[in-house]
């Protein structure tokens, strides 16, 4: 975007001769290809999670008796029973047998102690259900669709999350990262694709600054003069950051910090 503002071209040129400033390194060929699976990874989850409600809200609607039977809906039963049964009404002249027999064709082992009490909580919630009974058959074409959708989508998810941690193996600085408890290879991954290559930082305040937790001072609003936390980052270190506990980010990026340190080191 060009700036036409002349006042632009003095800040710019000010912050230029004060040394405000890094100049651009372009990220080896391993790490824009993480950065690049990660990115695709967040669109996903998020069209999952959007799938998600959109499968909850249906419940809400036709079956809102069914989370007292199936706590976790994504079950491999609860999936064969949306499959087999969506509605109440599907499942109100069924027995305990008929519906075992129905998820037997979605999944092994569909029977069991556990099978039978479930199709048996299942039949007796329907049986009683207050859920919209008004336009059935358009409702169960929306579900299916839905569920497709979701399923397709899991797929995509964990296909990346093979590709990541294949790509995280020829990485020797993911390596170190694993070894510190409680961190696993996506938040290992969401991290170096944030950060990008940690040899490249002279001192550990650049990351921090990069992931936008650096101090600085407001100079505007409720928090004029007080020190705060700058919150001007990259995009993907400030996700890390929000999507994860401050404590545990915290304790992470320290540890960061010092295998950066140790990593120049040893070269």
């Amino acid at each position: 975007m060009p700036k036409n503002d002349p006042k632009d071209a003095l800040t710019i040129a000010d912050s230029v001769s004060r040394g405000f400033y890094y100049e651009y390194t372009r990220q080896s060929h391993e790490f824009q290809r993480l950065k690049t699976l990660m990115s695709d990874r967040e669109f996903w989850v998020t069209n999952s999670v959007r799938l998600q409600n959109r499968i909850v809200r249906w419940l809400d609607i036709r079956f809102p008796e069914y989370p007292s039977v199936f706590k976790d809906w994504t079950c491999k039963r609860s999936l064969a029973t949306l499959k087999t049964f969506p509605c109440p009404q599907d499942l109100e002249k069924h027995t305990v047998s008929d519906v075992i027999s129905a998820w037997r064709v979605h999944m092994q082992r569909a029977g069991g102690t556990t099978g039978t009490e479930k199709a048996a909580q299942l039949i007796a919630q329907a049986k009683r259900s207050v859920g919209e009974r008004v336009a059935v058959d358009e409702a169960k074409a929306d579900l299916k669709r839905l569920i497709e959708e979701f399923e397709r989508v899991t797929s995509m998810l964990e296909q990346i999350e093979k590709d990541i941690e294949a790509l995280l193996s020829e990485i020797p600085m993911a390596q170190q990262l694993r070894t510190i408890k409680g961190l696993g290879k996506i938040f290992t991954a969401a991290i170096l694709a944030g950060t990008g290559d940690l040899r490249q930082y002279a001192h550990g305040r650049q990351v921090l600054r990069k992931a936008g937790l650096n101090l600085a001072q407001s100079t505007s609003g409720k928090r004029k003069g007080q020190i705060v936390l700058s919150k001007r980052g990259d995009s993907a270190c400030e996700n890390i950051s929000i999507s994860q506990p401050f404590s545990l980010f915290g304790i992470t990026l320290f540890s960061v910090i010092c295998m950066n340190i140790m990593y120049r080191k040893r070269r």
